[in-house]
């Protein structure tokens, strides 16, 4: 067997059979071997999978993690190659052939392509956030959670990081360039992903999360001749004060707010037009109109706050010796 997918799930409900079934489609069913992870689901989740995948395995973790189950798809494997896939998406039919002919080069060891929103217009949310998903082809510093791997060398790095909430492939992927490995994102469609964030709470505890793996991966490696997202992290803190005093001050101080409200709006209204300007090229990739490019722009700025509360959130986490827990969204 050359490819086997592993495809990571928890309550993904219709979404899982659709995404099973699209990877049994791919390639007429003979491109790989098909194997589920479920993360102590309560719905009909297992049942969903025993239909369609060559193996179905079950973690119940005390403390659940996206990495907990990705290790333990690979490690039962038997491909040369691992595709690993979250249950909320759809595999492109012609992904792993285009990922496999990338793989020709024997340094490179993780292969990408285009992940997008199956439905942008869901919500304002959805619709930023399939803008964040649009990357430049070409070899990239990390990847995300939808990717091909090479298992040999999962193998020798020992897979991904168990103790991590959040930011997993990221820190893998570290660990992979300073082995002497390259990771390379291919201009062809990989997945459609169905975000489902309807609702402003969703959107926030998501970047919290962000924050806290930023926090989390930057702090690990700072100090090391690859620090990792700390310069992330400084941006983050700098813009989310930022951001969070405006916010603040305009909460809490009805008397000064007609005269602050009209200088805070042209502040943010002028650095997302920036922002917009400046990444434009996202939307004749996303082909989405420029009302969605301005609304990334202000979710570019605004994002800052629950990302600088995530960061708070793992500082004290970290200060307490506590351990933080896993952050769904939906």
């Amino acid at each position: 067997m050359q490819v086997s997918v592993v495809v990571i799930g928890r309550n993904e409900g219709e979404r899982l059979t659709r995404c099973l079934s699209s990877v049994r489609a791919a390639q007429g069913g003979q491109a790989a071997e098909l194997i589920y992870v479920d993360s102590a689901s309560t719905d009909d989740s297992l049942q969903r999978a025993r239909s369609l995948c060559d193996q179905v395995i079950t973690v119940q973790p005390e403390r659940p993690c996206a990495a907990i189950g990705r290790n333990a798809g690979w490690r039962q494997a038997s491909g040369e190659f691992v595709l690993f896939l979250d249950g909320d998406t759809i595999l492109h039919p012609d992904f792993i052939e285009h990922a496999l002919l990338a793989m020709a080069s024997r340094d490179i060891a993780a292969v990408w392509g285009h992940r997008r929103e199956i439905d942008p217009g869901q919500s304002v949310w959805t619709g930023v956030m399939d803008l964040d998903w649009v990357y430049a082809p070409g070899e990239t510093t990390y990847c995300g959670g939808d990717v091909l791997m090479r298992r040999s060398v999962l193998q020798q790095l020992n897979g991904f990081d168990e103790t991590l909430i959040a930011g997993e492939e990221p820190e893998l992927c570290r660990r992979i360039r300073a082995a002497g490995f390259c990771i390379l994102h291919i201009d062809a469609p990989m997945t459609g992903h169905d975000l489902a964030i309807r609702q402003f709470s969703q959107y926030w505890t998501r970047a919290v999360r962000a924050g806290h793996a930023y926090a989390e991966i930057a702090n690990r490696f700072r100090g090391s001749a690859d620090p990792l997202w700390s310069d992330v992290v400084r941006g983050n803190a700098r813009k989310g004060l930022f951001w969070s005093l405006w916010l603040l001050a305009l909460c809490v101080s009805p008397l000064i707010q007609p005269v602050l409200l009209l200088p805070v709006l042209a502040v943010l209204a002028l650095a997302s037009v920036r922002t917009a300007l400046k990444v434009r090229w996202k939307q004749r990739i996303a082909q989405c109109s420029s009302l969605r490019l301005l609304a990334y722009g202000v979710h570019s700025h605004l994002q800052h706050v629950p990302i600088l509360w995530g960061q708070l959130r793992y500082r004290v986490g970290l200060w307490q010796g506590r351990q933080s827990r896993l952050m769904e969204y939906k």
